[in-house]
């Protein structure tokens, strides 16, 4: 199994395997066409997005990926560099379950942050995902409050 972080060579393979998961996760149908919208953000998001994403790689196949967003907020008391980060797309592919593959990605992504400088990471965690991240440390957060635009 090679673990690396990806670049702009690997986008089509990126690609795939985000839809891919996006069907799995939102349980549509395998032949399910995305917006146009959705796929040309997602490809610019991976190309130029202030974001590092890591894949495992079995025989010249993408068989797991982690992704990490940074953004900067005003810096606050007990985050005083505004750095934080988001943990997403992170997916395994269902044969390659439960053999440490996501746990290692995670790790590589958590460095990141850290080399990044960020001083929080924030994930949105799926009923199958949380055992992982609540072994790796996570812990459910009721600091947050959120609304979606489209509902103003």
């Amino acid at each position: 199994m090679e673990y690396r972080v990806t670049d702009a060579n690997d986008i089509d393979m990126l690609m795939d395997v985000r839809l891919s998961m996006l069907r799995i996760v939102n349980d549509l149908p395998a032949d399910y066409i995305f917006d146009d919208e959705l796929v040309v953000s997602s490809r610019r998001y991976f190309l130029e997005g202030d974001q590092t994403t890591v894949v495992a790689v079995d025989d010249g196949r993408c068989v797991a990926c982690a992704s990490m967003s940074y953004i900067e907020i005003m810096p606050t008391f007990s985050h005083p560099s505004g750095k934080r980060a988001h943990l997403m797309n992170v997916y395994t592919e269902e044969s390659y379950r439960r053999r440490g593959i996501a746990r290692q990605l995670v790790n590589m992504l958590i460095e990141d942050a850290r080399a990044h400088g960020a001083t929080e990471i924030s994930l949105d965690a799926t009923e199958s995902g949380r055992p992982l991240y609540e072994s790796m440390g996570f812990k459910a957060s009721e600091e947050c409050m959120v609304i979606g635009i489209q509902q103003l």
